[in-house]
């Protein structure tokens, strides 16, 4: 395939050949450090800047590869707060990009993923059809449209997959698995092996669209009407396409946590974290990709969600025993929570932790609970995961002593990265008032 008709960039050999590249460049850098080191220069600094120059590297490929890569790399930007701010100052803005963009589709390869998805006819099918991309991600892009098949002509976007994204996807996760080292020089806090792991079990999900069709139905539905919440509704999907009414946004989260003012960032974290704990409540589904590009900003006031490859089934709701682990924790019974925590497998039974140590686990749940309005920040999240990876008087991070149960996992993982966007945003919510409202079993 010609240059300019790539689906993908550069080959699977290329491809794995960069990711391959990242280790030895970060040897490269470990050389240089030991050098100035002997030369001198104090081993914090050396560190700081092996940790610069290896985020320069990493961030540079993931933006540049879509699949796999692109996908972590927008997993891994929901926990910027929590990076080493001498880290994360200068890649912010290169973390944000990776939320939002990425290198597009040629116009001749987007023709033919159209024709192979909707028939050789299926311009008919549009009234206006934008080959420019109006957004592009990690496994596929969107397109704004005219849709002709309806009432009247309805603005939509076309979300169209990358062709070979499977593939490369898999593929840049099985590499990126073997790449653990290099994620713990410039995120050392970060749980980099459960949040490779996870992407990998999810992957069918992400590129099943006649799946996220059904999903985001069932949301947009639900939401129909709603004073705070949009949701676009489905107008057509195949396998590897799907057509939803347009969103007319002036920007996403992401631009909120750049640029926005302190009632903004209120505002929408506030509806942010509200949206996540209404998913289960009621639809039974919880939106599982809570990156700030998925959150769109309505002239309305209202916030946009969009992308709903990712989501987790829950048809009873967020477990009440969750909820009631969370008020067991905020009230300081710490004895009838280890009792808890025991009892549905987040300790095993030869693991005895002390007041303190379960404290530390539990930290970034329970402080914002504890008062009327928490003001969530970078620095506050960086002390949260500190403590949970510190070494405790049993000997190891917290981290490595609380089993966390299958089921759980993922609902972890979006409460921790929703937790990391609200610490982005700066935002002061009312979290318990939120929790009170929408989690079971945390009411008194």
């Amino acid at each position: 395939m010609a240059n300019e008709e790539r689906p993908l960039p550069l080959n699977a050999l290329t491809r794995g050949m960069k990711l391959a590249a990242l280790p030895v460049g970060f040897a490269g850098r470990t050389t240089l450090g030991v050098g100035r080191r002997l030369a001198g220069a104090p081993a914090e600094a050396v560190y700081q800047e092996i940790q610069r120059r290896t985020a320069d590297q990493l961030f540079a490929v993931l933006g540049q590869l879509k699949g796999g890569a692109m996908k972590f790399g927008q997993a891994m930007s929901i926990f910027e707060a929590a990076l080493p701010d001498e880290v994360a100052q200068p890649y912010r803005e290169t973390l944000t990009r990776l939320q939002d963009a990425a290198p597009p589709m040629p116009p001749a390869v987007v023709h033919r993923v159209m024709a192979d998805q909707f028939g050789s006819e299926w311009r008919q099918r549009f009234t206006s059809f934008e080959d420019a991309p109006a957004a592009a991600a990690s496994i596929g892009q969107v397109h704004r449209a005219v849709w002709s098949e309806a009432d009247s002509p309805t603005d939509v976007a076309v979300k169209l997959q990358y062709p070979g994204a499977g593939k490369a996807l898999r593929a840049d996760l099985r590499q990126l698995g073997r790449l653990g080292r290099l994620f713990a020089i410039i995120a050392p806090a970060i749980d980099v092996d459960g949040i490779i792991e996870e992407l990998q079990e999810r992957v069918v999900e992400e590129l099943d669209y006649t799946l996220e069709a059904k999903n985001q139905e069932a949301f947009a539905a639900e939401f129909a009407g709603d004073p705070n919440i949009v949701i676009p509704h489905v107008v057509a999907h195949t396998d590897q396409a799907l057509v939803t009414t347009w969103l007319e946004s002036t920007g996403s989260l992401a631009e909120i946590i750049a640029n926005g003012t302190k009632e903004e960032r209120d505002r929408f974290g506030d509806l942010y974290v509200r949206f996540i704990f209404a998913g289960p409540e009621r639809t039974g589904l919880l939106h599982a990709d809570p990156h700030p590009g998925n959150y769109r900003i309505m002239p309305t006031g209202q916030l946009g969600v969009v992308d709903f490859g990712a989501v987790a089934h829950l048809p009873d709701g967020v477990p009440a025993e969750l909820g009631h682990i969370l008020r067991l924790a905020v009230d300081g019974d710490f004895d009838a929570l280890e009792a808890e925590l025991r009892q549905l497998g987040f300790l095993r039974p030869n693991v005895h932790l002390s007041a303190d140590a379960i404290g530390r686990f539990i930290g970034p749940f329970v402080e914002p609970a504890r008062v009327d309005e928490f003001t969530f920040s970078r620095e506050w999240m960086r002390q949260q995961v500190t403590r949970v990876s510190a070494p405790t008087s049993e000997g190891m991070g917290m981290s490595l002593r609380i089993n966390l149960p299958r089921e759980y996992v993922l609902l972890h993982r979006v409460w921790v990265g929703g937790i990391g966007v609200l610490s982005q945003l700066g935002a002061t919510a009312r979290f318990r008032a939120i929790l009170e409202e929408s989690m079971p079993g945390f009411a008194r």
